[in-house]
């Protein structure tokens, strides 16, 4: 059991130093938490060479999530845009995933943007868009929006709504509004560049 173990921790320190190579910018203190753990798996400390891992996997969705953010539309015409985030949830937050953050205004009008990929929640996302059933159930209605299949929500009386997208079947994008019209709504998924989103590695 144990040498399974050490076997599987092999696989994982050869996965991580793969990636380091692939990822610019947080790679020195990637390769360093990397470095830090396989030394650790020499001593025979797995149980910190596996914190010393989990780490590194954050920095690499931390680097992801800024690589997110770049797919966040401009502000719409009259519309004020607030500094885009990104955060990577650990699996105890909402299943974990990376997500980019947008937020808009103009009067009281506001919207939010959020691009959230490698989350588990992704798979019930995914069964909501292969039926109909489940995607209309609470009030949603599957549109189309560019080329892009979309469930739409949205309440005339109290002005609010939602736009969900699933891009490639890894990347759910979430546009959300309040005091808003569904054009607007609609505006800011049309101005996600969606060729270039499945595009990202």
């Amino acid at each position: 059991m144990l040498d399974l173990r050490i076997n599987r921790l092999k696989v994982v320190v050869v996965f991580f130093i793969l990636m380091a190579f692939s990822v610019s910018g947080y790679a020195d203190g990637i390769e360093d938490s990397i470095k830090e753990a396989l030394q650790y798996y020499v001593d025979g400390d797995y149980k910190d060479a596996v914190e010393s891992l989990n780490y590194a996997s954050q920095l690499i969705q931390q680097k992801k999530g800024k690589g997110l953010e770049s797919f966040l539309p401009k502000p719409l015409k009259g519309w004020t845009g607030q500094k885009s985030t990104s955060q990577a949830a650990g699996a105890a937050m909402f299943g974990g995933g990376v997500t980019a953050q947008r937020e808009y205004s103009k009067g009281s009008s506001s919207i939010t943007v959020q691009i959230i990929t490698d989350s588990p929640l992704m798979q019930g996302m995914m069964m909501m868009f292969a039926n109909p059933m489940f995607a209309t159930s609470d009030g949603g209605k599957l549109e189309k929006i560019g080329r892009q299949k979309a469930i739409v929500k949205f309440n005339t009386d109290n002005k609010q709504g939602e736009i969900k997208i699933v891009v490639a079947n890894r990347f759910l994008v979430l546009i959300e509004g309040d005091d808003v019209t569904k054009e607007a709504l609609k505006g800011y998924a049309k101005a996600i560049n969606y060729k270039k989103l499945k595009a990202m590695e």
